[in-house]
């Protein structure tokens, strides 16, 4: 783990809580707990919980967060900057449970995280790849405040950066 503290970054809604390795052992061995919302964890959950131990610094300070929603305290989601960066530029990814999509709540996550990246001395872009047949994906990325800067034809993708 690095020597720096991670931090719980608040918007309007949301908390962006670091995760644990006592959430990711829950999500990894499906063992539910209370404050998690019903359809938490998703599968990209737990994609992201089994790469923990083989990526220990996206637990650090610009790492991986669960997205808690304020009002209820449950765990909604989750969103991670794929630590260190390469070239100063560092990739994004998230993903909100299907009971809590189209509410803005991805968008102002990303707000937070990529506004939160954004000071670290190293790193001067934040990027995403996304499907092109995943509409809500895009919407979630220009909300944010990203900009296409490409598209692979091939691959049926295209690429987005912080401006």
């Amino acid at each position: 783990m690095s020597d720096f503290t991670t931090t719980e970054l608040t918007t309007d809604r949301l908390l962006l809580r670091p995760w644990t390795t006592d959430e990711a052992t829950g999500v990894l061995t499906g063992i539910r707990r209370p404050h998690w919302a019903e359809d938490f964890p998703a599968e990209g959950d737990h994609v992201i919980a089994g790469l923990f131990a083989e990526h220990p610094a996206w637990l650090g300070e610009y790492g991986h967060r669960q997205l808690v929603e304020r009002g209820t305290g449950l765990v909604v989601g989750s969103i991670g900057l794929f630590w260190p960066p390469s070239d100063g530029r560092l990739e994004l990814g998230y993903g909100v449970v299907p009971s809590r999509q189209g509410r803005g709540y991805a968008s102002e996550a990303a707000r937070a995280l990529t506004a939160h990246a954004l000071t670290a001395p190293e790193v001067h872009t934040v990027h995403a790849t996304v499907e092109l047949a995943n509409p809500a994906s895009i919407r979630v990325l220009e909300k944010a405040g990203f900009t296409r800067v490409h598209t692979d034809s091939e691959r049926n993708t295209a690429g987005y950066r912080t401006r």
